[in-house]
């Protein structure tokens, strides 16, 4: 497993963190956060205050301290040293244990995710107006937004067949995902995530235009393969999803013979501005 440092800043101050590739996320130094939440003097201070929280959430029987772990990170005199860390969900449990007036911007921010989440649930329409917002301010353009949607249409139409296939979702959905991804691109997800240098960040919101239709076009003759052929379970889907890939996958191969320069590219194609700052979204869809 390899681990790349990395480090945060928060009112200019340092939040050691590092990423775990086995993982596919960042682990924040709890110590880190808690200190700088509560105006702790020093890193002695800060350990202190967080024992003692971690023996409070220890006895309410919170889950967060077993999912907590320890990696090497740089101490102030340089030396790796274990240090306890939380992914950013952990992060978040932890803010909210924290009684801190630095503390409450981060309470109400989660107060209002959870709060537009159940308006989402009576209303879809509200997600998909809040996507557009979302993309707009990201500084996407107007062509490429309506293409993404399509994607998630699409996407969706092919999970609702793997469900009607028997197929679970979770892994093996993510293994059936890199099968198309594989059949049509000649890349699996996190390769092609690693030709366009992302980490956490959703592939699709990475993808030109051409990426996403040739990937559109992938998941979409998969879904009506499967629709002709009523696959059962997760063997006969997958067989399905390489043919569904390859159709695309000559498409491609077909079009770049033509105009001699590559569909996938390291491009992060759609944006044609700096959007600013958004909370950016974890990919569920592979």
């Amino acid at each position: 497993m390899t681990k790349h440092s990395a480090i945060k800043l928060f009112e200019h101050k340092r939040i050691r963190s590092v990423w775990d590739d086995e993982a596919g996320t960042w682990f924040y130094s709890v110590v880190d956060v808690v200190g700088i939440l509560t105006d702790q003097p020093d890193t002695r201070h800060a350990s202190v205050y967080w024992s003692v929280l971690k023996k409070r959430l220890s006895k309410e029987s919170c889950e967060l301290i077993t999912t907590c772990k320890q990696l090497k990170l740089a101490s102030e005199d340089g030396k790796l040293r274990l240090t306890d860390v939380a992914d950013t969900k952990g992060i978040l449990r932890i803010i909210q244990s924290i009684p801190s007036p630095k503390a409450e911007p981060f309470k109400r921010w989660l107060a209002e995710v959870g709060e537009e989440r159940l308006e989402e649930i009576e209303d879809p329409e509200l997600a998909i107006s809040r996507a557009l917002y979302t993309y707009r301010r990201k500084g996407y353009s107007e062509s490429w937004i309506n293409q993404r949607l399509k994607t998630i249409e699409v996407r969706k139409e092919l999970t609702d067949e793997w469900d009607r296939s028997g197929v679970h979702s979770g892994f093996e959905y993510a293994s059936l995902t890199d099968i198309i991804s594989k059949a049509w691109s000649g890349m699996t997800t996190r390769e092609y995530k690693n030709l366009k240098g992302l980490r956490k960040e959703n592939l699709r919101d990475n993808m030109s235009n051409l990426e996403l239709i040739l990937n559109m076009l992938a998941e979409a003759s998969a879904t009506e393969l499967s629709k002709q052929k009523n696959p059962r379970g997760f063997e006969e889907s997958a067989r399905i999803a390489k043919r569904g890939g390859d159709i695309a996958g000559e498409a491609r191969k077909q079009l770049e013979a033509q105009t001699g320069i590559p569909v996938c590219t390291p491009d992060r194609g759609g944006l044609i501005e700096d959007g600013g700052d958004v909370i950016e979204q974890e990919d569920k869809e592979s």
